[in-house]
């Protein structure tokens, strides 16, 4: 595109979508300045990685979508392709009446297709086994609007797939609550069947049979950890980074943007032709709420969970088998504080490389309204992983090292209703030149997902300062 001499782009928010945003913008337009400010002490957000037992361990996502491509092709444009890891094996399980029951082939996000598979499994007791090919002679559920997760699914296939099925994997994703995440937005395909299927079970065949046989695995992750990405991507912005730098104040100025950053007695006024807001919901409204009161409304409600990952390493000899299968997934009905358990060392066996005496695992703890149990300190959760461990997987002794890390408020909620509300934000920001949104709270939690609502913001910021540049003012930079 033609040269914007002068420019100055300022992106509020140094997670994956921030920087990834600078990124674009600099591909875009190599003559912007680009600023991207952080209030937090470093980059990444819940990209991060440090060692447990001399070994470099994601502590937030360990894992990304490898069959959606913006992730893997952020990665390789950042120059990390030739880190890119597949995992050993995705086999998981669930922790269901009280022992480790493998996933049945052909589910969809929890949602059978196989009715043998499924019986082989033992999830279910024998009357929620048989409650789910009623789906077949039941009358159609009419799915016209948008619903809950639970309902549809309930109302089809009854509750205990719902119980012992979908909670556990969409909690593993939102650490959220099926009875209010939005089915549109959260499972899009089987929300597409609803419209028109009557049988959920048919409906969930002809997903499978229509998936590509060929695709290879279904996550990636980097060598050295995605807690990398953040910061590769960002020096292949070329973009000023700053981080401890928050942004209080947002306002139209007569040729672009204003931001207020720091604190009253010492804040600094930042002039910008455009700005990208890669930051969660809540700060997204409080800055918008003086130019785009409707945005900004509708953003304060999205709802966000937290959650903490204790990660523990052990000599294999604490485990009376070494353990299969990248880890298990634990319904809310079992009780149990742990919702999730990845087997780090076996689902991606690079990191056994150092020592293959050592198993690091991930226990997560906290879904959407269980906030109380992390308000217990570092050793307690640490004790309640273990509890899991040796309760669940025969493991004896101490651990030889142990990670704790909280991630308070991180998880947009989708609940019912998401996508128009989403529809809602984009509609009144497309009225305000040179604005634009991008990060988890709109199109979807992963990397990928991240990374193509930062491309879309850059894409939308490059036009407005096209639109603005005099004819052959490019051509004279040149000169």
């Amino acid at each position: 595109m033609d040269g914007t001499p002068g420019r100055h782009v300022v992106v509020v928010g140094a997670g994956i979508a921030g920087v990834t945003a600078a990124f674009h913008l600099s591909r875009g337009d190599a003559r912007l300045r680009i600023t991207v400010l952080d209030g937090a002490p470093r980059i990444g957000g819940k990209l991060h990685a440090s060692e447990v037992a001399g070994v470099e361990v994601d502590a937030g996502a360990e894992a990304m979508l490898a069959r959606r491509p913006e992730g893997k092709e952020l990665a390789r444009l950042a120059g990390l392709g030739d880190t890119l890891v597949d995992p050993g094996t995705t086999q998981a399980a669930i922790l269901s009446r009280g022992s480790l029951r493998g996933l049945p082939k052909g589910q969809v996000m929890g949602v059978p297709s196989d009715l043998l598979a499924l019986a082989r499994s033992g999830i279910l007791s024998p009357g929620g086994l048989a409650r789910v090919p009623l789906d077949e002679i039941l009358p159609p559920t009419l799915v016209t609007t948008d619903v809950s997760v639970a309902a549809y699914i309930r109302a089809r296939m009854g509750g205990e797939v719902v119980d012992r099925m979908i909670e556990p994997l969409l909690g593993g994703v939102y650490a959220g609550r099926s009875d209010m995440l939005s089915l549109e937005a959260t499972m899009p395909r089987v929300a597409a069947a609803a419209r028109t299927e009557r049988s959920l079970l048919r409906a969930a065949r002809t997903i499978v049979e229509e998936a590509p046989k060929d695709a290879g695995p279904v996550f990636t992750t980097l060598r050295n950890g995605l807690g990398g990405l953040p910061q590769a991507v960002a020096k292949a912005s070329g973009a000023e980074v700053r981080t401890g730098v928050m942004a209080r104040e947002l306002a139209r100025t007569a040729d672009g943007w204003r931001l207020v950053t720091g604190p009253t007695r010492d804040e600094e006024v930042i002039e910008a032709d455009a700005v990208v807001l890669a930051v969660p919901a809540a700060a997204a409204s409080r800055l918008l709420a003086r130019e785009v009161p409707k945005a900004a409304a509708e953003l304060a409600r999205i709802e966000y969970a937290s959650m903490a990952i204790v990660t523990l390493a052990y000599p294999k000899s604490a485990f009376p088998e070494p353990p299969s299968g990248s880890g298990y997934l634990v319904p809310p009905v079992e009780g149990r504080p742990v919702k999730a358990v990845t087997f780090s060392t076996t689902k991606w066996p690079h990191l056994a490389e150092a020592d293959r005496n050592l198993v690091i695992l991930r226990c997560s703890l906290g879904r959407l309204g269980e906030e109380a149990v992390l308000q217990r300190d570092d050793a307690e959760l640490v004790a309640l992983a273990m509890n899991e461990m040796a309760e669940i997987m025969g493991v004896r002794g101490l651990p030889i090292d142990t990670r704790v890390t909280r991630w308070g408020g991180s998880l947009p909620q989708y609940d019912v209703g998401h996508l128009d509300r989403v529809a809602r934000v984009r509609a009144a920001i497309a009225v305000q030149p040179g604005l634009a949104v991008c990060g988890a709270a709109y199109d979807g939690l992963g990397i990928p997902a991240c990374a193509a609502t930062a491309r879309t913001a850059a894409a939308r910021v490059l036009e407005h300062l096209k639109s603005r540049t005099p004819a052959g003012a490019g051509e004279e930079a040149d000169r």
